[in-house]
C-alpha cells in the first residue's frame, strides 16, 4: 500500500532547525534492575499531544530463567500502549484479561476510573535467554472520559495498516495519518507508527494533526544537515510541513502526536487526571489495599502480590502536566 498521500516532489524536509520546537534527551530510569530510557514527560516538554509518557526498553539479553517481572499496580485516567520489536509479555489486568503480546501486536488497556495490571516474561520464554526491546507509552483520557470504566484490546501485526513507499514502510499502530485508520478505539484524535527507513530514504509526517513528534529508536535521521541519532525526541512546530531524510545507515523510529488536551494534567506516580482531589482518591485507596471491597481489584491469576506505596513515593508531590 502507497502513502496517502504520496510524496510530492517539491515536498521540504524540515527546512531548518527552528521547525524543531523542542529537542528532548531521554534519561535512564532504573526500574528494578532493567534500564528504560524516559522521554516523557521532561522537563523540555510533559506531552507531545496527548501523549503524557514515553519508556524505551531495551533493548535487553536475559539469560535463562532471567526476565521482567512487572508487579500489579494501578492506573487511572489514561491508556497504556504497548509495543515490541523483540520479544514479548504475559498481559494480565482487573477486568480478566489475560494476554501474550508479540513484536509488532498492540496491547491498548484503557484505564478509566481505575485498572490494575501486571506485564511479566513468561515461564515458557524464561526457558531459554531471551531478548526485549519495545516502547510502553502513555495516553491522557479527554477529561469528560477519565471516569470510563476500563477497557482493554488487543490487535494482531497484521490487522494494523501497513503503509510502503519510496524506501519508508509505516505499520499504524494508534490513530489516523496518511489516509488510513487503526483498528485501535481511541478516545481522542490521535497517531502512532512504527516507521523504518531505507538509507537515504524521506518520510513525512503527516500534517493533519496539531502536535508531532519523532521518537529514533536505531539509526539516524537528518535535519536541515543536522544528525539526529537513536535516543533523541524531536518535536515539531504546528502547521509545518516536515519530511525527514535516515541517515546513511536508515532508520528506525516512533512518530506519534494528535490533538492537544484541554487543560492540564496532574501526575503522580501511575495516576493521571484533570484533577488532583481524584488523584489523592486513587492513592489513599491503594494504600489501604482492600481488593475486595475497594475501587481497585488485583488481576484474576496474578493476586499474590503488587507493588505497594512506600513512604518515599508517599511524599512525591503530585506534578501538573
Amino acid at each position: 500500500m502507497s502513502w496517502n498521500p504520496t510524496f510530492d516532489p517539491d515536498c521540504p524536509d524540515a527546512g531548518n532547525l527552528d521547525s524543531i520546537e523542542t529537542l528532548i534527551i531521554p534519561r535512564a530510569r532504573d526500574l528494578g534492575g532493567f534500564e528504560v530510557r524516559r522521554a516523557l514527560p521532561s522537563s523540555a516538554r510533559q506531552m507531545v499531544g496527548p501523549f503524557i509518557f514515553f519508556d524505551q526498553m531495551g533493548p535487553a539479553e536475559f539469560i535463562t530463567e532471567g526476565g521482567i517481572d512487572v508487579r500489579p499496580h494501578p492506573h487511572i485516567g489514561l491508556g497504556t500502549v504497548t509495543y515490541l520489536y523483540q520479544g514479548e509479555f504475559e498481559h494480565r489486568d482487573s477486568i480478566g484479561t489475560h494476554q501474550m503480546i508479540y513484536p509488532g501486536e498492540v496491547n491498548w488497556m484503557l484505564a478509566g476510573r481505575g485498572v490494575t495490571h501486571s506485564e511479566r516474561t513468561s515461564a515458557e520464554t524464561r526457558k531459554h535467554s531471551s531478548k526485549l526491546f519495545g516502547i510502553q507509552t502513555w495516553v491522557a483520557l479527554p477529561e469528560d472520559r477519565e471516569e470510563m470504566a476500563p477497557d482493554f484490546e488487543h490487535h494482531s501485526r497484521n490487522a494494523l495498516p501497513f503503509l510502503s513507499d519510496n524506501g519508508a514502510e509505516a505499520r499504524l499502530i494508534l490513530g489516523n495519518a496518511w489516509g488510513e485508520t487503526s483498528p485501535v478505539t481511541m478516545q481522542s484524535e490521535i497517531f502512532y507508527a512504527d516507521v523504518t527507513l531505507a538509507p537515504g530514504a524521506p518520510f513525512p509526517l503527516p500534517d493533519n494533526h496539531e502536535d508531532r513528534g519523532l521518537y529514533v529508536t536505531q539509526g539516524a535521521v537528518e535535519i536541515a544537515g543536522e544528525r539526529f541519532e537513536a535516543g533523541r525526541m524531536m518535536v515539531f512546530r504546528p502547521g509545518d510541513r516536515i519530511t525527514v531524510v535516515a541517515g546513511p545507515e536508515g532508520a528506525r523510529l516512533m512518530a506519534l502526536g494528535g490533538e492537544t488536551l484541554n487543560g492540564p494534567r496532574y501526575v503522580w506516580w501511575n495516576f493521571v487526571s484533570s484533577s488532583p482531589d481524584r488523584i489523592e482518591s486513587a492513592k489513599e485507596a491503594w494504600k489501604v489495599a482492600d481488593f475486595a471491597g475497594g475501587p481497585f481489584r488485583l488481576p484474576p491469576g496474578d493476586e499474590a502480590e503488587f507493588i505497594p506505596i512506600t513512604p518515599d513515593m508517599d511524599r512525591m508531590k503530585i506534578k501538573r502536566k
